[in-house]
């Protein structure tokens, strides 16, 4: 049978309709792929650009790069700045405001990031992702005046 034939179609879904299905399938215990969607996380990672390799969240801690449920059906992918009791606090990298959800919203942990176009994963517990994380997120101060120029590039 000749594969020549074959058609790739991209469809696009609100997120508030696909998540929950991926929600379920890292309930299951499989890892998803998600093409990224939005400018939260820049300069790193960008729209529709990069994917994101998930798996179900476990033994959190400050700096992961979580999938949680801010508000009902509303999901996004940041960085989790502090953890207190049962709530949390999260902040996109590109963001200067932060989100707070409970433990139990976190749906997802982010194992690396398929980066550029690139076929090899950046994890994030590697030197590379250490070191972006280790500057960028001490840099927030002077965060919104980089960003700023990022965006005028």
């Amino acid at each position: 049978m000749p594969q020549d034939d074959f058609e790739i179609k991209e469809k696009h879904y609100a997120n508030n309709v696909f998540i929950p299905d991926v929600v379920k399938i890292l309930e299951e215990g499989h890892t998803v792929t998600l093409k990224l969607r939005g400018i939260s996380m820049r300069p790193f990672l960008e729209d529709n650009r990069d994917k994101a390799l998930i798996t179900k969240a476990r033994n959190l801690k400050r700096g992961d790069v979580v999938l949680a449920e801010i508000a009902p059906k509303v999901y996004v992918l940041h960085r989790i700045i502090k953890i207190y009791s049962n709530n949390v606090i999260l902040r996109g990298d590109g963001n200067l405001n932060c989100e707070y959800c409970k433990l139990n919203d976190i749906k997802g942990f982010a194992i690396g990031f398929y980066r550029k176009g690139r076929l090899k994963l950046d994890k994030t517990n590697g030197w590379k992702w250490n070191i972006y994380s280790f500057f960028w997120t001490r840099l927030f101060p002077i965060r919104r005046y980089l960003l700023a120029i990022y965006r005028r590039l």
